[in-house]
């Protein structure tokens, strides 16, 4: 499909705002460290959030999501629970405020409030620099992937998705590297606007074009079942005979063992906390705690029904008008070329343009971010910390505009060994985030717990999921995060017990500045007998509670637009009804509680 000029016009001049508005603000952002990676702590908690919003809108998961939707129907609201999705309940909750109060720049920076300066927490440093890079790196490759098989669809010149994507990525490094945090938040408010009317827009027309009796005739049997039994029962056969072919490649069959690990594995890492990356950039760029937890809760509330407007538009389209193409014809189809091949079919002309425009807003919004978080790593906690101590802050900023533009090198490369999005997103969300589980969940949660630990716990987790693709290439990496878990917790475990604890002093400081709660009575008796005015965290039953209401209320969000664009009505009202009773008890036991 060639886009019409109107379209390829819409798209230019979109390309041209944003990086002209980040050459317009890198004025600020290149003043020093602070200002380039968290917009000096001035950027208010609701753009924070959006710009979050905007950053997870990211093309390679919208073309995963509806290529998912597609396929399983309701039952792919739980889907996203493998990266998992519902970490920002945990984030809101009370982890965003326990990372905001450390004051600091990056996760590598913050280990010195929790293990202290020793040659331990030197470790741990690199421990998290190495991950940062590595998360960074697969992101990267992860964007290049999804945005070159996306334009390749659409734009006239006979070029392979590589080289579509570097093109595009040339001139989105372009505002991130300039504009640093301003930049990226600034630019992703616009693209969340762009997105949020285009999403709309193809919910209402898809709802206009598709009856509910044409997608019954298009869908089997319990394809608007939102909940499931041990066995998937989702037969194919007769309707699309290949998506059976689909499901068991994907290994989803026994569905119900395969939502437990995805909760398992969830669980453990949103307890963890967050990875180093875009999303933990933002919590420390908010003002204060409150407004780190307001700014992770805000963002499940904007984020869910705009993009599951379109994901469910988008699929419903296809399924009716795609789907008896695709059984007729009997060819492999690739289900992640769903999206684009949707839109080149349904969608007219200018809406097509807003459209292509919002999706690469949300492309450049998660390479965007992605490119500015872990330059934050490398530039200030190895280049000044260890080389140039004494360096101009103008300097440093120079610093990160050559290391984010290396990371871009180095994620493209790898990208062009991809031949699957759904490939480096599984790996990421479950080997990779896997590997991070253990060192981390136990650095919030137990005294103990020594930066030696954290160190080999981070290492041998890390090297096993690195190792995963390599030595099982065949495996489903949710399936492995139990090894994955194991080998983290192991190099933590020993680490921890072949080392002396922690310095009191700084166990001390941590507990009382951050107040977590979990394994850390002795030091809360030595903190009251310091300071016996010190109240600790009696909060985890209530913390506890607010994240089973989270999570039922994120879900909600999910499936209600789904619902809404499928015409199933008495569905779509009873996640009206749970979503509203849901936001009533987060307000008054979370929000009305919120405290710095």
């Amino acid at each position: 499909m060639s886009l019409h000029p109107i379209d390829l016009l819409i798209i230019a001049l979109y390309l041209l705002i944003t990086v002209g508005i980040g050459f317009y603000i890198s004025k600020k952002a290149a003043s020093n460290l602070d200002a380039y990676f968290l917009g000096g702590n001035k950027i208010p908690w609701w753009a924070l959030g959006v710009s979050n919003a905007s950053g997870m809108f990211d093309i390679a998961g919208t073309m995963w999501l509806v290529s998912m939707c597609f396929v399983y129907g309701l039952k792919s609201a739980w889907l996203p629970w493998i990266w998992p999705i519902f970490n920002q309940v945990f984030l809101m909750v009370y982890l965003s405020a326990w990372l905001r109060r450390s004051n600091v720049m990056t996760g590598a920076e913050w280990l010195k409030t929790r293990f202290g300066t020793g040659r331990g927490a030197e470790l741990c440093h690199l421990a998290v620099v190495i991950f940062a890079v590595v998360s960074a790196i697969g992101f990267i490759s992860y964007a290049f992937k999804g945005i070159g098989k996306f334009a390749v669809i659409f734009f006239p010149w006979q070029l392979s998705p590589d080289t579509y994507a570097l093109i595009i990525f040339a001139v989105t490094t372009l505002y991130v590297v300039k504009g640093g945090m301003y930049s990226v938040v600034f630019t992703e408010i616009l693209q969340f606007i762009i997105m949020t009317i285009a999403a709309i827009a193809v919910g209402v027309i898809a709802m206009d074009m598709v009856s509910a009796e044409a997608l019954a005739e298009a869908t089997p049997e319990g394809w608007k079942d939102l909940f499931f039994g041990w066995q998937l029962d989702l037969n194919w056969s007769g309707v699309i005979d290949s998506v059976n072919q689909k499901i068991q490649d994907d290994g989803f069959s026994l569905f119900g063992f395969f939502f437990m690990m995805m909760l398992f594995k969830g669980v453990l890492s949103s307890l963890a906390g967050p990875v180093p990356n875009y999303d933990m950039q933002r919590i420390l760029a908010a003002k204060s705690a409150k407004d780190a937890a307001k700014m992770s809760g805000i963002v499940s509330l904007v984020m869910f029904f705009p993009r599951y407007m379109m994901v469910a538009g988008l699929t419903v389209l296809a399924l009716v008008y795609i789907g008896p193409e695709l059984q007729s014809s009997n060819k492999i189809f690739d289900f992640e070329q769903i999206l684009p091949y949707a839109i080149s079919h349904f969608i007219p002309v200018g809406l097509s343009g807003l459209l292509i425009a919002g999706l690469l807003a949300a492309f450049m919004s998660t390479y965007a971010a992605s490119v500015n978080a872990a330059p934050a790593y490398l530039v200030n906690d190895v280049y000044k910390r260890y080389f140039k101590p004494d360096g101009s802050e103008r300097e440093y900023v120079l610093m990160s505009y050559l290391v984010s533009t290396l990371l871009v090198v180095v994620g493209v490369g790898v990208g062009f060994l991809i031949t699957s999005i759904n490939d480096i997103m599984q790996w990421i969300f479950g080997a990779l985030f896997g590997g991070y589980a253990a060192a981390n969940l136990l650095k919030w949660h137990w005294w103990r717990f020594n930066a030696y630990g954290y160190f080999w716990g981070m290492i041998s987790g890390l090297a096993a999921s690195l190792a995963l693709p390599l030595l099982f290439p065949q495996l489903q990496p949710l399936y492995a995060f139990p090894f994955l878990l194991l080998a983290g917790l192991m190099g933590s475990i020993v680490g921890t017990f072949m080392t002396p604890p922690e310095d009191d002093e700084v166990l001390m400081a941590f507990y009382q500045n951050v107040r977590p709660w979990g394994f850390w009575q002795p030091i809360h008796d030595k903190v009251v007998a310091k300071n016996p005015d010190f109240k600790g965290n009696r909060h985890f039953y209530r913390d506890l509670f607010n994240i089973v209401v989270g999570m039922t209320w994120q879900i909600s969000l999910v499936v209600l637009p789904i619902y809404l664009v499928i015409k199933e009505h008495f569905s779509m009202a009873i996640a009206l009804v749970v979503m509203l009773v849901t936001s009533f008890i987060l307000k008054k036991n979370w929000y009305d509680k919120l405290e710095d």
